[in-house]
């Protein structure tokens, strides 16, 4: 019991601790004053974490900002080093084995920093990739209570100089008016007085994908300026911390609908588009240093193709002409998407990392190998909507 508590005591003090440890190590420290002068003086730490800065603005603000990423990090990784972890729950196994893919293939690159600069994908070299991900994964980490690992934006690190490429602007938010202006407001001699009200939206009434690629980029661009072991550090915090939190472990806390990245969904399914996410981009950055990047296991990718066909079937609309989607593999299935009051006007079927890479934005509609039958356009119109779901 005494080094089960110890190792429960830095969690603990910083109010990290899972359900149930409280009492345990309460009632420990009354009957062990190692562990209860410990206790008293990592609480003291924690303390002075949360103290706030005299005036409340200038450098003292500032270090209290700076002191906020400093516990936020330090709850993570106590989280994430707690003794008898629970292993995560099948909604959050797809992340956490996403997450151990990528971790071992940036390990490789302990004995070749040079190939951090590597090119992989979206004018993003590997840094930026994972800076990438370290911002999609902030959105959820956020959403449940943990503390940014980044100081981009925080005042702390340096501002962004230049703002995001206009393919970051989705086409239809270009044709509405938005362009790069439209990721905040527009002030200065740039600003157009006669421009529309939707080219320069506040960042609260933007839409979202230009309010999420603005933060993207901001992320990227900062962790630029830091060596890139940093960068991996602060993605690694953030997954482990999610990994960690007590709805990664329960399905009943995970059923919990929120929305997110526009999509109204159970916290459950937003663990599993962090896992597709990752284990797209560790795709990616794979293929640009030459590593084969294993398949999620079969059990992995049901999870993956189950949520995509929902979406795509939330996506395509109760009107659409329905078809019949046959996914091949172990990790198939078939799935009649559109409407349920017509026949079904045609078949496709696809093979299950095809259907993944094309609703992930890595293979094109008239690339990709399928078998059909029945009306073309409608298969089409299923192909070209997939593609569509893709934002990242």
């Amino acid at each position: 019991m005494h080094e089960e508590v110890s190792a429960l005591l830095a969690a603990w003090a910083l109010g990290a601790d899972m359900p149930g440890d409280d009492a345990r190590v309460r009632d420990h420290l009354h009957d062990c004053a190692p562990c209860a002068a410990e206790a008293r003086r990592l609480r003291e730490t924690a303390r002075l974490l949360d103290e706030p800065a005299p005036g409340g603005t200038g450098r003292g603000a500032g270090r209290k900002a700076n002191a906020g990423l400093a516990r936020g990090r330090l709850m993570a990784a106590a989280r994430a080093a707690r003794p008898g972890q629970v292993t995560p729950a099948a909604h959050a196994a797809p992340y956490a084995g996403a997450v151990a893919c990528l971790d071992a293939l940036l390990r490789e690159l302990d004995h070749a920093p040079a190939r951090w600069g590597t090119p992989v994908v979206h004018d993003w070299d590997v840094q930026g990739t994972v800076a990438h991900l370290v911002a999609a994964d902030e959105v959820l980490a956020e959403r449940l209570g943990l503390a940014p690992v980044t100081e981009a934006g925080t005042g702390l690190g340096p501002t962004p100089g230049t703002r995001p490429p206009e393919g970051y602007v989705p086409e239809r938010y270009r044709s509405e008016g938005y362009g790069p202006e439209g990721y905040g407001p527009e002030t200065g001699a740039d600003a157009d007085p006669d421009a529309p009200a939707a080219g320069r939206p506040a960042d609260a009434s933007a839409p979202w994908e230009l309010r999420w690629a603005a933060r993207t980029h901001e992320v990227v661009t900062y962790e630029h300026t830091r060596p890139p072991a940093e960068t991996r550090e602060a993605w690694r915090t953030q997954a482990h911390g999610l990994l960690a939190l007590p709805e990664a472990g329960d399905e009943q806390l995970a059923a919990t609908a929120t929305t997110l990245m526009g999509l109204r969904l159970p916290v459950a399914d937003h663990y599993v588009i962090r896992a597709f996410e990752t284990w797209v981009h560790t795709r990616d950055i794979g293929r640009a240093l030459g590593r084969t990047v294993p398949p999620p296991l079969p059990v992995h990718l049901q999870r993956f193709l189950g949520l995509a066909v929902r979406i795509l079937d939330l996506a395509m609309g109760p009107d659409a002409q329905p078809v019949l989607l046959s996914v091949e593999g172990e990790a198939g299935g078939d799935w009649v998407l559109g409407s349920v009051a017509e026949p079904i006007a045609a078949e496709l079927v696809l093979e299950a990392t095809d259907f993944l890479l094309l609703v992930g934005g890595r293979q094109d509609p008239d690339e990709i190998a399928r078998g059909q039958a029945g009306d073309a356009a409608a298969s089409q119109r299923l192909l070209e909507t997939a593609t569509s779901l893709a934002w990242l």
